[in-house]
This record gives C-alpha cells, structure tokens and sequence, in this order.
C-alpha cells in the first residue's frame, strides 16, 4: 500500500532518471540526446517475459546492491546500439557497417555506453528517493530478451516489475531504448514513504 499522493513520485523517479541518463549521453557522444518515458506500468513478471518477446537484444543489467535493491534491465536491438556506438566513435577509430558485427572499438563504446545509462538511471532514482544506491558493474548479454528477465527474476513469480517504456532520441534518428525496473517494491515503497510529499 501506498499513500496515493505519493505516486507522482513514480513519474518523478522516471524523469530524472531519463534525464540523467540523456545528459551524461550527450556529453559523451556530443549529440544531442533525450530521453522520453512514455509511461510507466506494473506488470506481472510472466507478463513481461511475454511482453519483451524471444527477438535476440543487447541487454544491460544491474543489481542495486542498496534499497530498493533489484535489478534494472535496458534493452535495445543491434542496430541502435551500433548508431549509438558509431556516434561516440565518431571519426577516432574503425566501424564496421556490418549490421550484426561489431568491432572492438564498438564493442567497448557500447558498454561505455551501457555505464553511462545504468549509473544515470540510479542517480536519477538516489535524486527523487533522498538516498545512495550502490550498484554493480554492468553485465552485457545478446540473446533473447525473455531469457534475460527469466535470469534475472525467473524466481519471483507472483512479483511485479515497474516498466518505463522509453526512447531514447539522438543522432536525429530514433533509437529505441526499454528500460525495466525490477526493484524490491516493499522496499521502493518503505523509501517512498519516508519523503515529504
């Protein structure tokens, strides 16, 4: 249960975490970047393996290792993270056109990348909770997307993740990026809880 004034936090949470993570983008990669949540939902974890389908996706994920503890999982197709790549190679180093290949210096920009979005999420959520969040390193899988939630959450099945369905927008081109939440929400509620609405 939730004091329902408090649900504008969902929302709050959402916007700086998309922020943060727009802003680090386009100091890196000098593109202008932002990032658009276009809403937010409680799904059922089943439902969400359903609903992030068996198409093979980069996936980036990380473990809170603080309240609300969890996971937070961004996923997006090859083709996106090379336009992202390529942006912040820009002219320094060697790109491949290839669309299922990626070189070494894509590969490294990539998972710049996946630090840059996972720390600016958390540091958007620290922000609205009033708190620290320690986080781990960020591990990469290519692969079905549905395999990656069954990893990271398989074993809670009556439990429910937060969704923010969001697009990241950069390099004039439409970039896709999902990010799933899958904190502990008694714990994301008993931190909403302690803030002054």
């Amino acid at each position: 249960m939730i004091d329902i004034r408090k649900l504008g936090l969902f929302n709050k949470m959402a916007k700086e975490g998309g922020n943060t993570v727009a802003a680090h983008l386009s100091q890196m990669t000098g593109m202008e970047t932002e990032m658009e949540i276009t809403k937010i939902n409680f799904i059922d974890i089943p439902d969400i393996k359903t609903h992030v389908g068996d198409e093979r996706q980069i996936g980036i994920s990380i473990q809170m290792l603080e309240p609300p503890h969890g996971y937070i999982l961004f996923l997006f197709n090859a083709r996106n993270a090379k336009q992202l790549a390529n942006g912040m190679i820009g002219d320094m180093g060697e790109t491949s056109d290839a669309a299922d290949g990626f070189t070494d210096m894509e590969r490294s920009a990539i998972q710049e990348i996946g630090n840059i979005m996972t720390s600016g999420f958390i540091d958007g959520w620290a922000n609205v909770l009033e708190t620290t969040i320690d986080i781990s390193t960020p591990n990469f899988t290519f692969g079905p997307g549905s395999g990656m939630v069954d990893e990271l959450v398989g074993d809670r099945e009556n439990d429910m993740a937060l969704m923010f369905d969001s697009r990241v927008h950069a390099l004039e081109s439409d970039i896709n990026v999902k990010v799933y939440t899958f904190p502990e929400l008694e714990e994301l509620v008993d931190l909403m809880q302690e803030i002054e609405v």
